[in-house]
């Protein structure tokens, strides 16, 4: 296995553009497969020559520097072929949630003021509807049939206009704008440069040693920064090869993975939940998986041990910072902690710093709860259109991230909470997502939500929303027992509910906003502070 520096020098320098990275890449081999999305295959070389054709296609309809395009769709091609092109042009794409509402997706298509939307035909009705009324219309085409006045992207390649390409794109420019996901208020809109994204890349490529030869499969979404700067920008890095699936299915995955070959995948906790828990039928032991970035401590015995991954790494990152800390492939190894600060594959470039702080700021000790704060070279250039929330958002160049956190004495980092995920009681601090974990480790749970709920003493009491497992089943008292047995007094829920499904935001984490406004979920909560067969409901 190459070290990671040594794959990165086997290509020629670049500017760090993505023109420029993809020719780098290009130039060892052109025959080599990039990318696989469903029977086809494009190699390097074919890569690039579509990427040429599909800007001076964009530029001919009147795309340039900085304007905004849209992409509505679920995982495929043309992502990526469209990535690179508007790169090209120093345009910038904006990607949206294909699940989107006409509401949610207008509210990023004007904030973003884009200029063109790519659909496909199960999102042309709502890009559509939500385009409408944008000071300049926008011009629509699709990615998978001619729709009506929108035409097929393959179609319009099919007379690629003799347009003039900029040559002074450097890698400052902006190439992305990523919506969060907005559990909280308005979604923001990070915006990155071109360098980032490619940093971004090589920093993947020392995280979890990718290799050149690897084959990258890719089921997270490609409107989310895992997806974005790990996996794409990973495989251009190491000129790796990926394959691209339209969604993550878990009754597929296994089969998928024999399928296409792939060696790397990155998932989230949710995902890595739900494998845990399908049936062992589904599990391919031919699989050739052997590295996945994601894994939290409580399934790490599980992809050890059952799927026979040998290395599974987790980090943290945010959509404004990705990869800021990672456990280091080649160890020492905490499951259950962020580890510590990542570094880039070439020793001598500058890195991450961070600092775990008071509420005021001030540095606290080894093993204390702070909020993080982070300098680092892959960072947004700030939120497109609102610069007061790009300044709240920082302190002296420093990034706020509103995570809570603690650091041991070796230097690696641990997630607590999000600071507003806090849950006062009793006079301390409880972080939600411990209850989380603990709750969803019950062999009948197949996930938990826990929320802040108030208490007539005053601060809050805890609320736990309970899914269990198809067939499973378990009594409010028996979590309240299992909580016992693992967490100190305070932290045992008062309240239980149960749901047949928790709801999510468009990342897969808890809607905790959702459950916090569901009064028929309040109602329905099991209040295990009265006497036995108790009351139900909060009042």
């Amino acid at each position: 296995m190459k070290k990671p520096l040594e794959v990165l020098r086997l290509y020629p320098e670049h500017d760090y553009t993505l023109n420029g990275a993809l020719a780098s890449r290009a130039s060892r081999d052109p025959a080599r497969p990039f990318m696989i999305y469903r029977d086809r295959t494009w190699s390097w070389g074919q890569f690039m020559q579509t990427v040429d054709a599909t800007a001076r296609v964009l530029a001919s309809r009147g795309i340039g520097r900085g304007d905004r395009m849209a992409v509505m769709a679920r995982n495929c091609d043309g992502h990526v072929i469209l990535l690179f092109a508007l790169a090209r042009l120093g345009a910038i794409m904006v990607p949206v949630n294909p699940e989107f509402g006409v509401a949610e997706a207008k509210y990023v298509l004007h904030h973003a003021e884009v200029s063109a939307v790519a659909a496909t035909q199960d999102t042309l009705a709502v890009a559509h509807d939500a385009a409408a009324g944008l000071n300049t219309p926008a011009w629509f085409i699709m990615l998978d049939a001619a729709a009506g006045a929108a035409p097929l992207l393959e179609d319009l390649l099919k007379s690629v206009p003799q347009t003039v390409m900029p040559a002074d794109i450097t890698g400052d420019a902006t190439c992305l704008i990523v919506y969060t996901s907005g559990t909280t208020g308005f979604p923001k809109g990070a915006m990155h440069s071109q360098k980032s994204f490619v940093t971004g890349g090589e920093a993947f490529v020392q995280r979890v040693y990718l290799q050149d030869d690897d084959r990258v499969m890719i089921v997270l979404p490609l409107f989310h920064i895992n997806a974005m700067f790990y996996s794409l920008a990973g495989t251009l890095a190491a000129g790796a090869s990926m394959v691209i699936i339209p969604k993550f299915s878990a009754s597929t995955f296994w089969q998928t993975a024999v399928d296409t070959g792939a060696t790397q995948v990155n998932i989230i906790e949710a995902i890595g939940s739900i494998l845990r828990n399908r049936p062992r039928g589904e599990f391919r032991p031919d699989h050739r998986i052997a590295k996945v970035y994601g894994v939290r401590a409580s399934m790490d015995e599980t992809f050890k041990n059952d799927f026979k991954i040998p290395h599974r790494i987790g980090g943290y990152g945010m959509t404004e910072i990705p990869g800021v800390t990672c456990n280091p492939f080649e160890g020492p190894q905490k499951p259950g902690s962020m580890g510590p600060v990542g570094r880039h594959p070439d020793p001598s470039r500058p890195w991450a710093q961070c600092r775990v702080v008071d509420d005021e700021g001030r540095d606290v000790p080894d093993g204390e709860p702070g909020e993080l704060w982070v300098k680092t070279p892959i960072i947004m250039q700030g939120y497109f259109r609102d610069p007061e929330q790009t300044a709240s958002s920082f302190h002296d160049g420093w990034f706020k991230t509103g995570d809570l956190v603690r650091r041991d004495s070796d230097g690696y980092y641990y997630f607590l909470s999000r600071k507003r995920d806090i849950i006062r009681r009793r006079g301390e601090n409880i972080a939600a997502a411990e209850l989380d974990r603990v709750v969803g480790e019950h062999p009948a749970v197949a996930e938990a939500g826990t929320i802040a709920v108030p208490s007539e003493l005053g601060e809050d009491d805890i609320f736990v929303v309970v899914a269990t497992k198809p067939g499973a089943q378990v009594t409010a008292e028996e979590i309240a027992d299992w909580c016992s047995a693992r967490l100190a007094p305070q932290k045992v829920p008062r309240f239980v509910a149960f749901v047949d499904e928790l709801p999510h935001t468009p990342t897969h984490k808890i809607a905790k906003a959702v459950l916090r406004a569901d009064a028929a979920l309040r109602a329905s909560a099991v209040d295990l502070q009265t006497a036995a067969g108790g009351r139900r409901g909060i009042s």
